[in-house]
Parts: C-alpha cells; structure tokens; sequence
C-alpha cells in the first residue's frame, strides 16, 4: 500500500507540473485539488458507515482542523506548486522531504523527547545532501524562490505532521483529512476573493480545456491529480497505518522523490547530474536516520506522505 501510495503521488508532481505549464495558476490548482479530494473524502467517509454522524464536529476541534487545514492541505501544496514551477520535480520534492527531520527536531527540542544521537548524524547527512543539490559550490544556478518555497514546504509539513497526530486521537483519518481539505478549499476561496486573482474569473480556468504538447488533454490530469494524486494514495497510506507502524510508513515512503525524480526525467526531461542524484542520496539516508531516532511512548503520527506530490 505505501509502495502504491508513493508512485502515484510521484507521478503527480508530473502531472501538477504538465497542468502548471498549461498555464494553472499555484493558488487555482491547489483549489482545485482541495475542492475534488475534500468531496471525494467526505463521500468516503459517510460511504465507510456511520453516515452523516461521522463528519460531526465540536467546537474543540474547530482550531486544530484550521490550523491542521491551512498547514498542510492549502500551504504545504501550494508552496509545492510554486516550488516545482521554478525548480526540478525531483530536486523540489527532495528539499519537501527534509520534513522528517524538522518533526524530529520538534520532539527533541519542542517536546523534550529523548532522542539517539542518531539525530545528529542524520542532520549532518541532511545538510550534506541539501548542499550537493543546490550545488552551493557553484553559480547556484537554482532558483532562489524556488528553492525558498520547497524549504518553507518541508517545514509546514513538518507542522502537519505534528498536528496531525494529535487529530488522529480524535477522530478517523478520511473524515478528519476530508475536513482538512475543505478547509482548504475555504482558504482557497476567500484567498481569491480578496486578492482579487486570476482565479476567480472564469478565464482563469480556460488551460483545462487545452491539451499538453503531447496531446493530453488538462481536463484529465486535473481528474488524476484529484483521484489517483489524492484521494487514492492518501486511503492507501490510511490502509498502511493499520498493518505497519508510522515510522516504517515514512521511511518507505522514501521512494516517492526517487520515482518523481525518474517519472520527471522521462516525461519532463528533468534530469539530475551526478552530484545531485548523490545529494538526494544522502539527503534520503539522514531523513531515515532522524526519522527513527526518536524514543517515545506516544510517537508522532504520520498521516499522510507528502500531501501534494
């Protein structure tokens, strides 16, 4: 299931950046995959039994599920967005996955956690392979916005994964990321409003019916952006959770950045040299150090994998 999950969430920052390139905005098309996945989510979620009862909400949820929804499910995508419309896939994805390690971080420092000093092996590799993507030796030839928007992407993902394991304790994980999504699609909304964007004309969604160079119609990666980009790997990771522990989900989870990474260089050309691919090699190992250092009764949940990718 998590094997699946991350191959189609690969294919999807292809897929985002086909539909980016026929000229979606970052902010519409996270709308876009917020509105589809929180419909489709809630319609599983009644589906799987207990109707209307279980989308019920109180008041004490309320903050968490905004904070929850706005971090994970309209930041974390749309920074992706703007991340893999300025930088690789592969290299984007890479910088998003250093999430791991901020979480890690949070539960030394944040929640006083005790932690091996595995910890800092893993931070040292991380930054390794951060400077050998970026190739900071050289004319840094990344772009900077890009590069801004993957980091601050890993760290709201970071918040995700945190916040998420303290929903998980209160309600199921398709109801409660069904609200996150529309949360989402509510911050999408009136982020439009008020700014006015592109995005609430209707123009602004004419690319949807245009084709890729290749003769793809947008329409349709739209549809598997929403259904196999989300909805589907997300359910999948929530079937994980219930035969592996979180820790082994993430850590398989890995293979996401080295499949986006493939499916870009054939479908994008997007390739990586050499110092990159061993960048993203020691950047995946520190992620997998710093994801099982930590030695706690109540361990973070994670939820989800990237979210967006």
């Amino acid at each position: 299931m998590v094997l699946a999950s991350g191959v189609l969430f690969a294919v999807n920052g292809t897929v985002a950046k086909l539909i980016l390139q026929a000229g979606i905005d970052p902010q519409r098309l996270t709308l876009l995959r917020a509105v589809g996945a929180g419909a489709g989510l809630m319609l599983i979620a009644i589906l799987l039994g207990g109707g209307f009862s279980r989308l019920r909400l109180s008041l004490r949820e309320l903050p968490l599920l905004i904070a929850y929804g706005l971090t994970g499910f309209f930041l974390v995508p749309m920074l992706y967005f703007v991340s893999i419309s300025r930088i690789p896939v592969g290299i984007a994805l890479l910088f998003e996955y250093t999430a791991p390690l901020f979480v890690a971080l949070w539960a030394r420092f944040g929640e006083h956690h005790r932690v091996h000093a595995r910890l800092w092996w893993g931070l040292a590799l991380c930054l390794a392979g951060l400077a050998c993507v970026a190739e900071i030796w050289g004319d840094l030839r990344l772009d900077a916005i890009g590069v801004a928007a993957g980091l601050a992407c890993a760290v709201l993902l970071g918040a995700y994964y945190v916040l998420g394991s303290h929903g998980v304790q209160r309600r199921d994980t398709v109801s409660l990321t069904g609200w996150a999504f529309t949360v989402s699609a509510i911050a999408g909304l009136a982020y439009q409003l008020i700014t006015g964007g592109s995005g609430a004309h209707a123009d602004g969604w004419r690319p949807l019916s245009a084709t890729t160079p290749g003769g793809t119609p947008v329409w349709l990666l739209a549809v598997y952006l929403v259904v196999l980009g989300s909805i589907v790997p997300y359910l999948l990771v929530v079937g994980a959770m219930k035969h592996l522990p979180a820790t082994s989900v993430g850590i398989i989870g890995m293979i996401e950045p080295v499949v986006a990474g493939a499916v870009a260089w054939f479908a994008l050309g997007e390739a990586l040299n050499v110092a990159q691919l061993a960048g993203g090699a020691l950047l995946l190992a520190g992620v997998g150090l710093a994801e099982t250092a930590r030695i706690s009764d109540r361990p973070v949940v994670m939820v989800g994998e990237s979210l967006n990718a």
